[in-house]
């Protein structure tokens, strides 16, 4: 089975890859390139997924991943560290080579970030704790700390879960409406009485926006509607599985 590797026209020219779950030697559940060390997977066989997927935008990269936790915390990268000493952060950048930077989902939204002139990239994990509390524009002012330009930034917004399959209540969208009255537009009135339908890439997009980067393309891919090409944490909540796979998404200079 072939990688199912989605790429973003925002960031041509340099090396990326949003893939899916297909390619790799996971079986079950996980099948097929699940790269979630987190996961109770074979880790033999996450490692050789995370190898494969590395490989999909070049030979000799090292793969640089973080353990998220839904923060807004960045973490400016220049050499790689070992898979079990990964930092607790939600974002990454680097001007060095040979590096991978690796964002893990399975229903967030993975964000990767370039100024092809600077020679700077980052790549973010944006559910909607890390959106909301901050990452993506915590991204761009670390992206700057580098010696990119805001107004040469581009940025894509890679496979997520989508607003009609994200039904949340009524405290979420209080939370979202109190904070900004905008970010109403992001909700529409789900079937049940005191429940919404959140628009996840569309609040990304939008908190992109603010930061006033140069270009923002979001690729209309959602995670819990294709269970043959994604892994959805909220997916396989409902179908009461056990655990989940991650796919991954990379960028590297």
């Amino acid at each position: 089975m072939t990688l199912d590797i989605v790429r973003a026209a925002a960031l041509s020219g340099v090396p990326h890859a949003f893939l899916g779950r297909s390619g790799g030697t996971s079986r079950g559940i996980y099948a097929s390139l699940n790269v979630g060390l987190g996961s109770d997977d074979d880790r033999a066989a996450v490692v050789e997924n995370r190898r494969r997927a590395t490989a999909a935008i070049g030979d000799a990269l090292s793969l640089v991943t973080v353990h998220q936790v839904h923060s807004p915390d960045v973490v400016t990268v220049d050499a790689p560290w070992p898979d079990d000493a990964r930092p607790p952060a939600d974002a990454l950048v680097t001007r060095t080579r040979g590096l991978a930077l690796g964002i893990l989902t399975a229903d967030c939204a993975p964000v990767l970030f370039a100024d092809g002139e600077a020679g700077v990239i980052g790549a973010a994990h944006a559910g909607w704790k890390g959106a909301f509390g901050g990452v993506l524009g915590n991204t761009v002012a670390a992206m700057e700390a580098l010696g990119a330009r805001r107004d040469r930034i581009a940025a894509a917004v890679g496979p997520c879960i989508a607003r009609r399959s994200y039904e949340v209540d009524d405290g979420f969208h209080r939370r979202f409406v109190e904070a900004d009255p905008e970010n109403d537009v992001f909700f529409t009135a789900a079937r049940r009485a005191g429940h919404h339908q959140f628009d996840l890439e569309g609040f990304v997009a939008r908190r992109l926006a603010e930061t006033g980067i140069a270009r923002i393309e979001t690729l209309g891919e959602d995670t819990y509607a294709q269970p043959d090409r994604y892994f959805s944490y909220r997916r396989t909540t409902h179908a009461g599985e056990p655990d989940y796979g991650r796919q991954l998404s990379v960028i590297a200079l």
